[in-house]
């Protein structure tokens, strides 16, 4: 099937590179000249683990095209995708749509013929009619239909979770937008991928709801690591103890630092929005929020206290910046407001991270970035584990031991086993394993 994505993208290019992987006819459309001419040349825009090679190999199949010419990227195109960013709007928390409503109004000026026009990106509910509308207005072909698909990528797994999915949601008010695309997806019809066809307002809302439901049992767990750390108990065997109940399960059940990302913070403010405009409160999903900001806002005071109450003329090594392992992407990470804070009490920061070096300069302009773990740790009086990176699980601890100048390891992913870290003569501190004094 010959299909458009408009946006390259996480969403877009990852969604476009598997399509074309399952057999389809994939052009990837998107303004930015710089970055389609990279895509030509087998550059990629953002570091995800198994995109560069699969990109390349589609291109050489002649199944995956670049282009910035909308015309040309949609010419015979049974359905176009639309890819492109909601960021969270200024002030009130709304999911920015002007992306997809100039996306929506610069396609129905080219469309020769009627298209599936199908949502890859997150909108709130409600957007689907707008674009119907939209279409309509602009002289779109007749027979031009909307459907919602929303994405379920996790950012350092995304070819995996498009490839072998927990589901496959499509919102359609027509027949002809649900039979394009479950011709699109048959290919996954091997893998008894589950395809569930709702109504276009309940396939917006369910992204909405799957985020602010994963994001309410990572702010869970980080409250039960703080109630670890009073009462003494160990949060990894709570969280064991209660994810093995099938009725709650063992993901997201992981305490951290607070969540980040492109999707969990934008999310949840957008589904608190809707609420609102609805005119129905929220509150587990507002508390969601306001848990997981605060426990952001703590870290650095964390940092502090272990250190003595002050981080002011301390030297703090930073492992991992990126919001999670396996990506490159800092955006609302945990690592931002935790080295500006402390960077603000008077220390200084040597940080490393294995890809996200480059993003991260930008937004933490007061800190220095060493080219391992090892140099960022060298005359450090403390370091703190702030991205789960596999790499720094193997990491040598006497090693380190012998090259700070300080003995202490703030571990805000658990990464570390305390009896390890103590044997190498270091001093160790957690995230709910155990009473904190």
């Amino acid at each position: 099937m010959r299909i458009a994505m408009i946006g390259t993208g996480y969403v877009g290019l990852v969604s476009g590179a598997c399509l074309a992987d399952f057999g389809h006819e994939v052009t990837c459309i998107d303004k930015d000249s710089k970055k389609i001419e990279a895509l030509k040349n087998g550059i990629m825009p953002i570091w995800e683990p198994g995109l560069e090679s699969l990109v390349k190999a589609n291109v050489e199949r002649g199944r995956l095209n670049f282009t910035t010419d909308l015309a040309e990227g949609v010419q015979g195109a049974e359905a176009v995708f639309i890819a492109v960013g909601t960021p969270a709007r200024r002030g009130d928390g709304h999911a920015d749509l002007t992306y997809v409503f100039e996306a929506v109004r610069e396609l129905a000026k080219v469309l020769k013929g009627p298209v599936v026009v199908v949502t890859k990106s997150t909108v709130p509910v409600g957007t689907g009619d707008r674009i119907t509308e939209l279409l309509a207005e602009e002289g779109a072909p007749a027979g031009t239909t909307v459907a919602s698909n929303p994405e379920f990528l996790r950012e350092g797994a995304a070819i995996r979770d498009f490839k072998i999915p927990d589901r496959i949601v499509v919102g359609a008010e027509d027949e002809r937008a649900r039979e394009v695309l479950r011709e699109i997806y048959r290919p996954l019809f091997l893998n008894q991928a589950p395809l569930l066809f709702t109504g276009r307002r309940t396939s917006e809302l369910i992204k909405y709801a799957a985020n602010a439901f994963l994001a309410m049992k990572i702010s869970f767990i980080n409250e039960m690591a703080n109630l670890c750390e009073a009462v003494d108990a160990d949060v990894h065997d709570v969280a064991r103890g209660i994810g093995l109940d099938n009725r709650i399960g063992p993901k997201f059940l992981h305490p951290g630092p607070g969540y980040g990302g492109s999707c969990f913070p934008k999310d949840t403010l957008a589904l608190l929005q809707t609420a609102a405009d609805a005119g129905v409160e929220q509150r587990i999903v507002k508390t969601v929020v306001e848990v997981n900001d605060d426990r952001k806002a703590s870290m650095a005071d964390r940092v502090a206290k272990a250190l003595g109450g002050s981080a002011k003329g301390k030297r703090i090594a930073i492992l991992g910046l990126a919001f999670k392992q396996n990506t490159d992407d800092m955006r609302d990470a945990p690592s931002i407001p935790l080295v500006t804070k402390l960077l603000e009490m008077g220390a200084s920061i040597s940080a490393y991270d294995p890809v996200a070096a480059g993003n991260a300069r930008k937004l933490l302009p007061g800190a220095e970035f060493a080219k391992d773990a090892y140099g960022a740790a060298k005359d450090a009086d403390a370091l703190v584990v702030v991205t789960e990176w596999d790499e720094f699980r193997g990491l040598d601890l006497d090693r380190f031991a012998k090259s700070m100048r300080g003995k202490l390891i703030v571990d805000l992913r658990n990464v570390y086993n305390r009896a390890d870290a103590e044997e190498a003569g270091l001093s160790y501190i957690g995230l709910g394993r155990g009473r904190i004094d």
